[in-house]
């Protein structure tokens, strides 16, 4: 579990380098936090430390482990793993609460005004997958693809949480000009394989070597993303079809990832989709530079 949340990190601290943030955004990253009661914080990111907020984080607080209580206010998202959260009634949270793998207690009179997902513990999940590798009780390749889902719904959390914004206007851009994306994302697949061949071969010489690794990270990267932006254009699809038209991007990126892990567990018919999810995948990101821009391919045809 441990080894998991330390490759979370890393990925997101490799996505931070490709992605711009916004001015204004600062994050906290401590053992021990104390936001005091006439303070204000953008964001906290804690590790295995307590943190105490009395007073107030406009965005996402994020605790690996340790201790969370909160009489104050948290704006966007409340995300733990394997953390023990406290509610009291004075805490005020203006978006979601996630709480992985740890404890959430909800005193009375707090309010949340967002989604709540809560996972007690996963002890049981353990206990599962221990019986599935000793007896017959769950495929070898079931188990591999639950753990797979897991790590995805890692990551799609977090990606949620911290680009919330980027993911939206990404997800919009699939309905308006799908066919678009469909040939970008095809013709982008084409020249990284092409890309990726090459540096392979220049990597008898040493000097592909590096720039194979950084073609694989930003492959990763791209990857991943776009995967994310899908969970939330199908999640958000999936709410509006049952009438609700405000969805928070947690819930959206749940449901979607939900739904797509279905879908591809269906022999041949799941790779097919999945490898179309790529290709869409790729097409949004390179057409809306990772959800920062509408399209700007097409803005760039307009100005000429």
């Amino acid at each position: 579990m441990k080894n998991k949340i330390m490759l979370t990190f890393i990925f997101l601290f490799l996505l931070s380098g490709f992605l711009p943030l916004q001015s204004n955004q600062s994050f906290i990253l401590k053992k021990d936090i104390i936001v005091a009661e006439d303070e204000v914080q953008d964001n906290i990111i804690a590790f295995g430390g307590e943190v105490l907020i009395e007073g107030k984080v406009k965005e996402a607080l994020v605790a690996f482990g340790g201790t969370v209580v909160i009489t104050g206010e948290v704006g966007d998202l409340v995300l733990g793993f394997g953390s023990d959260i406290t509610l009291k009634p004075s805490a005020v949270i203006r978006g979601d609460v996630v709480s992985l793998g740890g404890t959430l207690n909800k005193e009375y009179g707090c309010i949340i005004e967002g989604d709540t997902i809560y996972f007690e513990t996963p002890e049981d999940i353990t206990k599962l997958l221990e019986a599935g590798f000793k007896g017959p009780l769950i495929p070898l390749l079931i188990i591999i693809k639950l753990i797979s889902v897991f790590i995805w719904f890692l990551l799609a959390l977090l990606i949620a949480a911290f680009f919330p914004r980027q993911i939206s206007l990404a997800s919009s851009q699939i309905r308006k000009s799908f066919w678009s994306i469909f040939s970008t994302g095809i013709l982008s697949i084409i020249i990284f394989t092409g890309l990726i061949i090459i540096s392979i071969l220049l990597s008898f010489v040493l000097i592909g070597i590096p720039i194979l690794l950084s073609l694989l990270i930003i492959g990763l990267i791209i990857n991943i993303f776009g995967r994310v932006v899908l969970f939330f254009f199908f999640g958000e699809s999936l709410c509006n079809a049952f009438g609700k038209s405000k969805t928070s991007p947690l819930l959206a990126v749940t449901l979607g990832l939900i739904l797509v892990s279905f879908i591809t567990f269906i022999p041949i018919f799941g790779a097919l989709f999945s490898f179309c999810l790529s290709i869409i995948g790729w097409g949004v990101i390179i057409r809306t530079k990772f959800g920062t821009t509408e399209n700007r391919f097409m803005r760039k045809k307009a100005e000429d």
